[in-house]
């Protein structure tokens, strides 16, 4: 698996970190692209990418167009980017519109940049993450649920779209995330029943790998204990 290049959108929140080691840790090059300021050297198997907004879709092209060119081309697209809001139908409008930029189009613009590069390669994997609570969603999880159920069926689309290429597009469907804004956010919860960011991550790994090779358009749940 050594020398794969493996770019993580969201690369610098508790997830995308996550990721980032374990990728370094099986011998994958990472392209860590974050709106945020970049937080690590660069160096022969890392490259920075701060400030990069990916609701843009020009600003994710070129992002995408540099780590290739570095590189020699792109084999994993680990999405990782993302954010949350709790309110009600009644709450304000542009939270709906703010979880559709940050959760569904992100993910969008990072999947069609990155595209023609993953199909060059013979190993391109696409891994997205939604949320389990986009399947059924509670009080004050509408915005959020409906940007990761688009999440969900972007992911089945362009999983049939390229079914006759050698890559594969699937997505993880996490309950809560052990973070500690999530902490900080319900402070009376189990926090041992929560799915690690670790976990999480081995997930995602798996499915950006040579075994994971037959599968594709899968939405798999990684709930914990919740």
């Amino acid at each position: 698996m050594s020398n794969r290049v493996t770019v993580i959108t969201g690369a610098s929140g508790v997830l995308g970190q996550a990721l980032a080691e374990a990728a370094l840790s099986r011998g994958d090059i990472v392209a860590a692209i974050d709106h945020g300021p970049a937080h690590r050297p660069d160096d022969s198997s890392w490259m920075n990418l701060g400030g990069v907004d990916l609701t843009d879709p020009t600003a994710t092209q070129a992002a995408m167009d540099a780590v290739a060119e570095r590189f020699g081309g792109i084999d994993h697209l680990l999405n990782a980017v993302g954010g949350f809001v709790w309110q009600t139908t009644e709450g304000p409008l542009q939270n709906w519109d703010r979880m559709h930029r940050i959760n569904l189009t992100t993910v969008l613009n990072a999947c069609r940049a990155a595209l023609p590069h993953l199909t060059a390669s013979t190993t391109g994997r696409i891994v997205n993450v939604g949320a389990l609570g986009a399947l059924q969603a509670g009080n004050g999880m509408g915005a959020y649920a409906a940007s990761k159920a688009g999440v969900h069926k972007l992911t089945e689309a362009l999983a049939d779209e390229t079914r006759a290429l050698p890559l594969t597009v699937n997505a993880v469907l996490p309950s809560i995330i052990d973070t500690p804004a999530n902490r900080a956010d319900m402070t009376d919860a189990d926090f041992s029943t929560w799915v690690q960011p670790q976990e999480l991550a081995t997930v995602m790994l798996f499915l950006a790998s040579d075994a994971a090779s037959g599968v594709t358009g899968a939405l798999i749940p990684v709930r914990g204990r919740v």
